[in-house]
């Protein structure tokens, strides 16, 4: 740790002023949920500035704000202006929200579309996919936090996953959807406010010029271009990305809460707010070898650089920006995920007959239960966050095919859908072990692709859209 390290004590003293006060404010707003609905989806009525703030805030995660300084110190230019790329999974997704506004107007959850239009044996492949996805990134972010507060503050790592877990878990508990959102939008604002600091004081104090110099004569393979390792990661983190966001019901269920005509305008302001955040984070690891700061494990390398560069002033603005950054996406996850799992297999699959308090305080026991089973996976700090999240780009790409033609086309069949998520899943696996996680996500992409193609050229199908409102209108009688 640097001398410049926040003290245990205004660690601490920062996280309860935070947790109490997000707490208090999911309690708030939970008081205006008066049905399911509301809880899920805060009533499909989000207009554009809470809609724009909560898809850029949600973005930005533990992996923006600690994995693309990892990232960028591993790979250099590339690793920041790479993942800089994902942004075009939210600026791709904004005519896609406007497509699933229109055909799932009554509609919950990812799972609701994948069932309807492509069967049974499609929606059990893509919920294992959802899940391990999710899990994955709930990992990730609990880590993130004892990361972020054992690198600041010298804290036990275990003490702060445990402490940014019980907050979220608590706000989203209480507020569903609608604590997510309007917390989202404040974050965001603490977001953008906070990494245009850093970067202002970063350039002012440190300069260009000299990085490029250190740089230059003691890591050269950090400017090149042409390092392949780091070129395949840019291609790999673009469909990792246009495959988190296509699935994942963290995205969908917003669509479906935003009022009518806000979904387009929303994702693309979103996308566009997010794009330069990873590369001025990443930035700031591009500094460490100037200042000899090499910390144990290379996710600490984004927060140790800046709290040694800002001071005790600075490291104070670091944490709270990070924090909000983890929290965004944490409570997003929580939300979205339960609500998966109370509307696909609760109420879809083991009791259609659910009274809308019992599906309220089913989707409340999710995020209760979500909360504990992430800790337990955290607890033993399994891989660096960049690798947890990269193991989940071959499960996640292997859906960005099928999600799209099943949006557009008549013609892909429930059939070749699964085989291509299942296949291109395997094969993004196997591209993982054996040659490196930075192809993952495209060896996937590229398999289900290919599957996707034979089916719609030998397809005699063709499907049919009102099925989808028919069916799930009368699912939400």
């Amino acid at each position: 740790m640097t001398e410049f390290a926040l003290d245990t004590r205004t660690g601490i003293l920062i996280i309860v002023l935070f947790g109490l006060f997000w707490i208090g404010f999911g309690y708030w707003l939970g008081r205006k949920n008066k049905s399911h609905e509301d809880f899920a989806l805060a009533g499909r009525n989000v207009g554009f500035a809470f809609a724009a703030a909560t898809a850029m805030a949600t973005w930005v995660t533990s992996n923006t704000t600690l994995v693309a300084p990892q990232l960028t110190f591993q790979f250099g230019v590339w690793g920041m202006i790479g993942y800089s790329f994902a942004a075009l999974g939210l600026i791709l997704f904004a005519p896609m929200a406007k497509r699933i506004k229109e055909l799932l107007p009554n509609g919950y959850t990812s799972g609701d579309f994948i069932r309807l239009r492509y069967g049974q044996f499609a929606w059990v492949v893509f919920m294992i996919i959802s899940v391990v996805y999710a899990f994955g990134w709930l990992i990730s972010l609990g880590m993130a936090g004892g990361i972020l507060l054992e690198s600041l503050t010298g804290l036990e790592y275990h003490i702060g996953m445990t402490t940014i877990l019980v907050i979220c878990v608590g706000y989203t508990l209480f507020g569903g959807m609608r604590a997510v959102i309007a917390t989202d939008f404040i974050q965001a604002l603490i977001i953008i406010a906070g990494v245009s600091f850093i970067a202002y004081w970063l350039i002012d104090n440190i300069g260009l010029s000299s990085i490029h110099e250190n740089l230059t004569a003691e890591h050269p393979k950090l400017l090149d271009v042409l390092f392949p390792a780091a070129v395949m990661f840019l291609f790999n983190n673009i469909f990792f990305g246009l495959g988190e966001i296509f699935h994942s019901n963290v995205w969908w269920s917003r669509a479906l809460s935003f009022k009518k005509g806000v979904a387009y305008k929303a994702y693309l302001t979103g996308g566009l707010m997010w794009l330069p955040i990873p590369i001025v984070t990443g930035f700031i690891a591009l500094a460490a070898p100037q200042l000899g700061i090499f910390p144990p494990s290379m996710d600490m390398i984004g927060p140790t650089v800046a709290a040694a560069v800002l001071g005790k002033a600075g490291a104070v603005i670091v944490f709270i920006v990070i924090f909000s950054a983890l929290a965004s996406s944490l409570d997003s996850l929580l939300a979205a995920t339960s609500d998966l799992v109370t509307q696909d297999i609760y109420h879809k699959k083991l009791k259609p007959g659910a009274s809308d308090k019992n599906l309220m305080r089913f989707n409340r026991s999710c995020i209760l239960g979500l909360g504990i089973v992430t800790w337990l996976f955290c607890l033993p700090k399994i891989a660096t966050l960049g690798a947890l999240l990269n193991f989940a780009g071959a499960f996640v790409a292997s859906t960005i095919w099928p999600i799209l033609l099943g949006l557009y086309h008549k013609k892909l069949t429930g059939t070749y859908a699964a085989i291509a998520m299942a296949i291109g899943t395997a094969c993004g696996m196997i591209g993982y072990f054996t040659i490196g996680f930075y192809v993952a996500a495209l060896v996937s992409c590229a398999v289900s692709g290919m599957i996707c193609a034979v089916g719609i050229v030998t397809s005699q199908d063709s499907f049919d859209w009102s099925q989808l409102q028919e069916e799930d209108a009368h699912a939400n009688e």
